[in-house]
């Protein structure tokens, strides 16, 4: 198995150890940012593993004070509640850290124009954005048989209930603007998702991401084949 042109995949023998190559990885690219244009601008995706690359990307050489963090989805719930992504967000950055974090209003009466005014707040293109892949080949709350992967003209949208609560959602054009995509995906359940998305089908909601270069960081477990591509 070989990843698509777009793609590159870096396989790491454990989840840590994934998540870690993850965080170094965006690390550079901030500094990058910053070098170039003054700024880093960061939409992250919610979940467990993700929280480990953000505990090692906090011992890393990081512009936290030049860094926007922007989510990429978060659920229909009050604030503070576990399952919001922002909950866990700002618990793995922690009260001192300094990076601006644009925190979706799902709390709004209104969550149409909630959408609006959150897309209104991002920049023209980000500079990353961080992906994760369900076993379903759901990423972001962009999820199988939903509305709102038809959605080509909004830059955030509401989706349908999934795991009983709606969520919004940047939508894929939205994704696909990025500068860089990077996907983490780690253990043995994402197995088969992880191989749709490397040979680019386009079935899967994640395969709808397409246009910016895209690195995968994977687990062993994830990935499954010896044989495909690693860098």
């Amino acid at each position: 198995m070989t990843a698509r042109e777009d793609m590159r995949v870096i396989v790491m023998p454990t989840t840590g150890a994934a998540a870690t190559a993850a965080a170094v990885d965006i690390s550079v690219r901030a500094r990058a940012a910053v070098a170039d244009h003054g700024r880093f601008t960061l939409a992250l995706s919610g979940g467990s593993t993700p929280r480990l690359m953000l505990a090692a990307l906090g011992e890393l050489d990081m512009p936290w004070a030049q860094t926007t963090i922007f989510q990429v989805d978060e659920r229909i719930s009050p604030r503070g509640h576990p399952e919001r992504n922002l909950t866990g967000l700002l618990a793995a950055l922690g009260p001192a850290n300094a990076a601006t974090v644009v925190e979706m209003p799902v709390e709004a009466e209104d969550l149409a124009a909630a959408c609006g005014e959150y897309a209104m707040r991002l920049p023209s293109v980000l500079d990353l954005v961080h992906l994760g892949l369900g076993a379903d080949g759901h990423t972001a709350s962009l999820v199988p048989g939903d509305a709102v992967l038809q959605v080509r003209d909004e830059d955030v949208a509401l989706s349908g209930s999934y795991q009983g609560r709606r969520r919004m959602t940047l939508t894929a054009p939205r994704i696909s603007r990025a500068r860089a995509v990077l996907w983490l995906v780690t253990g043995e359940p994402k197995r088969p998702a992880l191989r749709a998305l490397l040979a680019g089908d386009r079935g899967i909601p994640a395969g709808l991401v397409h246009g910016p270069p895209q690195s995968v960081f994977c687990d062993a477990a994830a990935l499954g084949d010896p044989s495909a591509t690693r860098s």
